[in-house]
């Protein structure tokens, strides 16, 4: 079951939805209908049933308990992704007589400002309701057994889009992707790919960019960003100011390919668990920056250049800038850093890594009974 989520967390659920029908296993998704139709749930195999958590209206949140309740009752496990959706599950477990075994995903770090608090409490109902915490990284299990959860353990959650590029399927990449700009083959591209949200500090990719030094008879780089989301006006204002030209492509459903075109890939993120798009870079063999936060270290391993986040935007900026540049100027730092993307890619969990992962969870809290068949 979900709240609202985005991309990574929506790709997930059904991910684990699709392999767990195929293994004959009985699954019920409850999600906003909204979450329903982004990920197109009922492809899954999965009985889709419409809960519209998250809402703030009393009757709203009324009926979804009620809906909730009814769902738990039969069912043998209870798989909860996100803060929201298990503090919604452990709530209504909690009335009833019997329960089953509830696992909540802690997929994200807590937000800054006024939401951080109701953030806190609705952590503290997952802690203490769960029978086990699954998180994305390492500083979230500590999170949550301060918080005072029973038992925590790391979720598994791979891309399920991760295509492994060849130097030629990257040549080739790179050139239909200077075609589709416009562009002279000579010039560098850099990419973000993601969400246009604050937790991915965007402004800070194109603020690098600005700063960016160009040698005199070197072609200036374009920074091409593929994503939508609320801050994408913004953003391209920012980017109109200059100096370094940006390109947005809005929503994509071809970023491996993307990826394995770009000279460099950058992730300037506040957080990251296990980011699908930089398992995805580094399938497709792309150089990566990114923001030493969260899990994004122990994902990457050597594979990538990592640059403090816990900076401001601006210290931020200037970090990736100076990364970016390096490694721009350096075709040979590049094609090293390629053969460590690619090594590191074939070590990281696979699907069937995360649905032995997450049956061995449903094990523990059930008392070894297994989802039913």
């Amino acid at each position: 079951m979900t709240a609202l989520v985005g991309g990574g967390v929506g790709r997930h659920v059904r991910q684990l939805a699709e392999q767990l029908v195929g293994r004959g296993h009985r699954v019920i998704v409850a999600c906003p209908d909204q979450v329903a139709v982004d990920f197109e749930m009922e492809r899954t195999g999965a009985h889709v049933v419409a809960v519209e958590l998250g809402t703030s209206g009393p009757r709203e949140v009324w009926a979804a308990q009620r809906r909730l309740r009814a769902l738990i009752r039969g069912a043998d496990v209870v798989h909860a992704h996100g803060i929201r959706a298990g503090a919604a599950a452990a709530v209504a477990g909690a009335l009833l007589r019997s329960r089953p075994g509830l696992v909540v995903t802690s997929h994200n770090a807590p937000p800054a400002g006024a939401a951080a608090a109701v953030y806190g409490a609705l952590e503290l109902v997952v802690c203490q309701g769960a029978d086990l915490v699954l998180t994305v990284s390492a500083d979230l299990a500590d999170r949550a057994r301060r918080r005072g959860a029973r038992a925590t353990a790391m979720a598994v959650v791979p891309s399920s889009t991760a295509a492994p590029a060849s130097d030629r399927d990257r040549a080739r990449a790179r050139v239909a992707l200077h075609r589709e700009l416009g562009l002279d083959e000579e010039v560098p591209l850099v990419l973000f790919a993601g969400r246009l949200a604050a937790q991915k500090r965007v402004d800070a990719v194109v603020r690098a960019h600005h700063t960016l030094p160009v040698g005199a008879s070197a072609p200036r780089p374009v920074l091409v960003v593929a994503g939508d989301g609320p801050l994408e006006r913004t953003l391209r204002a920012l980017a109109a100011e200059g100096p370094g030209e940006v390109r947005f492509l809005g929503h994509r459903d071809d970023i491996p390919e993307l990826l394995a075109g770009a000279d460099v890939v950058v992730s300037s993120a506040v957080w990251e668990g296990q980011p699908l798009v930089l398992q995805e870079a580094l399938a497709a063999g792309a150089p990566v920056v990114a923001t030493e936060v969260g899990g994004t270290a122990a994902l990457l391993g050597d594979a990538g250049l990592l640059v403090r986040g816990d900076g401001d935007h601006t210290q931020v900026a200037a970090s990736v800038a100076t990364a970016v540049s390096g490694l721009l100027a350096d075709p040979a730092a590049r094609a090293a850093m390629t053969e460590r993307a690619r090594a590191r890619a074939a070590r990281l969990p696979t699907t069937e890594d995360a649905v032995a992962a997450v049956l061995q969870a449903y094990r523990s809290v059930a008392g070894g009974r297994g989802p039913r068949r």
